[in-house]
């Protein structure tokens, strides 16, 4: 008679496939809370201890790590050496493994845990036990995942035994389940023992879904989503619309990044290519967003849109006469969500927009690499300015200077963004000069550029941005400083009234 083991912390579907299993003439070994279950349910198990002669010990730490067990997993049935000694020491195989782990992550998140609990999940028998049976995929089939029962027990049904393609797919996801689980473990205690880039990286994720193609139609592409995410895509709940592509994603995260550095206040952002054509705030979320909207109407057809209070009936009429890819908002009232899902096609998000960014790090690949960095959540308040012309902003100046800051650090380098009653007016985005980004901002700003405020990511190498800014009618600029040519801009500066403060921090976004 074969033998299956069964010791799930997920008992999802369990009884109807030890069933199934017991209606193919296994013997059931399982352990613990397992076993309890299955008895419940009124199947017949052998325990653990039955087949190593050896009780559970150490609050059951040490249950399974037997050479009854191990040996039974690992012996090569068609090496004659290994089948004289499995017989010699009367040990019987065991032929299928059912095991999923201790709930690590869960029990990681759990508000107010203790690290004496975490560490008893840290589950030691299980990942051994999948280990030793995928190594040994050739005889066994190893199954960790319960959406994997139905199509083993089918195919145990139609042929009696699992094919080996079947085998070694199941040994190649036990494989992904262990390092995934590995992974969560490794990165508690690297945090906990504060080693900030250490000198191994693993990160995991698991898979929201298959995307139709990536950044463009000849690419395949995935999401996936992290341990815990919050203020996340993957934590948004879809209302409405077509499945998101791999560029939507990538765009409602920029916007939605974007939001983040102006809580408390009704924002709206508009947004293309990762870059924003359009950001207001206001009194309310409907001036947000008229001032977004306004900022550059043409820019934003087919675009993304993002706001930080719920939509109403008064802006859904708005946003409805516009061709827009995805609207993220907290919340849809009953009447702007039946105005806006007249549209078939449009992607309608709900994300609490107050939840924290969980990400710690900025991770980007390169051929062959990875580079690992802070997130750029560095905030500044007018105490942090530093004024180093003639000239001081006035207090208005100052609140739009702090705007126009807050936005530019999040346009692509070499970036220039120019406000005014608290809206954009002129973007200048991913420029491989400063003038050449100036211009452009300039450009599209117009006479609106006259009485506006400038900010730049980074310093001046030269005065030949303020002196096209002085052309447009500017009144006071924000950047970094830093530059060996400073007193060159601030000349020009002083010639001409405007004012010109320093935040003594670069925001270079590649």
């Amino acid at each position: 008679m074969k033998r299956a083991l069964v010791s799930v912390s997920d008992k999802t579907n369990l009884v109807e496939f030890v069933s199934g299993l017991v209606d193919l003439g296994y013997e059931i070994i399982s352990t613990g809370g397992t076993k309890k279950a299955l008895e419940a349910a009124g199947l017949k198990t052998i325990g653990i201890s039955e087949v190593t002669g050896f009780p559970e010990i150490m609050d059951g730490r040490v249950k399974t790590l037997h050479p009854n067990v191990h040996g039974a997993l690992l012996c090569v049935r068609d090496n004659p050496d290994h089948v004289r000694q499995i017989e010699e020491l009367g040990i019987r195989y065991i032929d299928l493994v059912c095991v999923n782990l201790y709930p690590f992550k869960e029990t990681v998140q759990k508000p107010g845990v203790s690290h004496e609990e975490i560490i008893e999940n840290i589950d030691i028998g299980g990942p051994s036990m999948l280990r030793s049976a995928s190594k040994n995929y050739k005889f066994i089939p190893v199954i960790c995942d319960p959406n994997d029962y139905e199509g083993v027990l089918k195919e145990l049904r139609e042929n009696g035994e699992t094919c080996p393609v079947t085998r070694e797919y199941l040994a190649a996801k036990v494989f992904r389940h262990t390092a995934s689980y590995d992974a969560m473990i490794a990165s508690y205690l690297t945090e906990r023992t504060g080693e900030k880039y250490p000198e191994k990286f693993t990160i995991t994720f698991d898979k929201v879904q298959d995307l139709r193609y990536g950044e463009n139609p000849h690419q395949s592409a995935a999401f996936y989503k992290g341990m815990n995410p919050q203020y996340s895509l993957a934590n948004a709940k879809q209302l409405h619309g077509k499945e998101l592509s791999y560029n939507n994603i990538q765009d409602g995260n920029a916007a939605i990044e974007i939001l983040k550095d102006f809580e408390g206040q009704p924002a709206a952002v508009g947004l293309k290519h990762m870059n924003p054509c359009g950001v207001g705030i206001g009194a309310t979320i409907e001036e947000a967003w008229d001032k977004a909207y306004e900022a550059d109407p043409v820019s934003i057809f087919g675009g993304i849109v993002a706001f930080n209070e719920p939509i109403h009936a008064a802006v859904a009429e708005k946003l409805s006469k516009i061709f827009l890819e995805i609207i993220i908002a907290p919340a849809f009232d009953e009447d702007a969500f039946e105005i806006l899902s007249k549209k078939k096609n449009i992607r309608l998000m709900q994300l609490d927009t107050t939840l924290d960014v969980n990400a710690r790090y900025k991770v980007t690949n390169v051929n062959d690499g990875l580079l690992v960095q802070d997130i750029d959540d560095h905030k500044i308040t007018a105490a942090d300015l530093r004024c180093v012309t003639n000239r001081k902003p006035t207090e208005e100046e100052i609140e739009q200077l702090l705007f126009a800051w807050k936005v530019v650090k999040h346009v692509k380098s070499n970036a220039i963004v120019l406000v005014k009653d608290n809206m954009t007016i002129g973007v200048g985005a991913g420029q491989m000069n400063r003038v050449g980004a100036a211009k452009i901002a300039l450009e599209q700003a117009g006479e609106k550029a006259k009485g506006s405020i400038m900010s730049s990511d980074a310093f001046f190498p030269m005065p030949d941005t303020v002196e096209e800014a002085v052309k447009a009618g500017v009144t006071a600029i924000i950047q970094p400083g830093g530059s060996i040519k400073d007193q060159l801009s601030i000349d020009v500066c002083n010639e001409h009234g405007i004012a010109m403060v320093y935040t003594g921090v670069r925001h270079f976004k590649h």
